[in-house]
């Protein structure tokens, strides 16, 4: 998930409960279905054979957690969570709670479903990482820009202003190619765009054994490639000076010459430096077969089918978890190019 805004140096501000007891948990991700319908080259979920997905049955025992945690926000992530067959009714059981509710996708089913995606969803994020030709290499599967392209149309179809964003991986297939992908993202009539450097150390997108140093050679841009993707950034920058000022390019200067010095880091060029972030104070994942983590990248805290969320959240493991989580030397945060940060006033108003 991109990040929504600025934290300080070290987690130890208002929004963390004194004693590290989670009590309100403002987002909530999601894995619907725990594969996926691309063959993107930074990821290993499509290579699962067994799908999982969650249920109405699997959820509703919890809506009691969801109400007392005060989630206002549910992100369904994932896999690619339209392969979902019980995703319509994931969100109808969902928005009992008053929740907003966000589709993060590949966009390759959203035409067949736009309507109901209409009806259901607040906002939808897709996945973009390039023009066509290069969306298309990197997602591995025939056609995938004009599927999402059309997609797009179908949903602006059936409700013309729901907003659609897009978010960018960037890698070695792509990193010369930032400001043709904020092209792209204007030509889909995408509301804003976003970007990430790809994650090439962590156990997560079906990497429990972590990537070989080849793999990650072939994700991540060399020497060169990097120095042409800090040109890159720069030209952005400068070109694209009133997209950032919008918000149509969600990133700030700042924030966009951090994707360029993690990939130094990933080089042993820089040190690695963790992102601002309070993700496991402020929410939470909930995988395919109910394991629930306190982000994308740390080790799991427990599972919705042995106990209520709220119980999860808070067991001993999970408090001592977050009570010893020192975010700027934790190695999986040194390494993580993702971020969630939510101030005090941002915690305290709805989404």
């Amino acid at each position: 998930m991109s990040s929504l805004a600025t934290m300080p140096e070290r987690p130890a501000f208002s929004t963390m409960a004194p004693d590290h007891v989670i009590r309100t948990l403002p987002v909530l991700v999601l894995f619907p279905h725990n594969r996926c319908n691309c063959r993107c080259v930074m990821c290993d979920i499509w290579r699962i054979r067994q799908a999982r997905h969650l249920t109405v049955s699997d959820l509703e025992p919890h809506l009691d957690s969801i109400r007392r945690l005060q989630v206002r926000w549910i992100v369904f992530s994932g896999g690619e969570p339209q392969l979902n067959p019980d995703l319509d009714s994931l969100c109808e059981l969902l928005r009992e709670t008053g929740v907003r509710l966000t589709l993060l996708t590949a966009g390759l089913l959203l035409g067949p479903h736009a309507a109901s995606v209409a009806r259901l969803m607040d906002d939808v994020i897709v996945s973009l990482d390039g023009p066509c030709e290069i969306h298309n290499r990197i997602r591995g599967v025939p056609r995938a820009f004009e599927r999402l392209e059309s997609g797009v149309k179908a949903l602006r179809g059936v409700r013309s202003q729901m907003q659609v964003t897009a978010r960018c991986t960037v890698q070695r297939a792509n990193c010369q190619a930032l400001r043709a992908t904020v092209h792209a993202a204007k030509a889909l009539r995408l509301d804003s765009v976003s970007f990430l450097a790809a994650d090439l150390t962590s156990q997560a997108f079906n990497r429990p054994e972590r990537w070989s140093s080849d793999r990650q050679n072939e994700v991540a841009p060399d020497c060169k490639e990097v120095e042409r993707l800090e040109e890159e950034i720069e030209s952005l920058i400068a070109e694209h000076g009133q997209d950032i000022r919008s918000g149509y390019i969600r990133e700030s200067p700042e924030k966009l010459r951090r994707i360029a010095r993690h990939l130094r880091a990933h080089l042993s060029q820089v040190l690695t430096t963790a992102p601002r972030c309070n993700a496991p104070w402020v929410s939470a994942v909930i995988e395919a077969d109910g394991t629930v983590r306190p982000c994308f990248f740390h080790r799991a805290l427990g599972n919705i089918h042995d106990r209520p969320l709220l119980e999860v959240l808070n067991c001993e493991e999970a408090v001592g978890f977050r009570e010893r989580l020192d975010i700027p030397n934790n190695p999986t945060c040194r390494s993580c190019v993702c971020s969630l940060y939510l101030s005090p006033e941002q915690v305290a108003v709805s989404f």
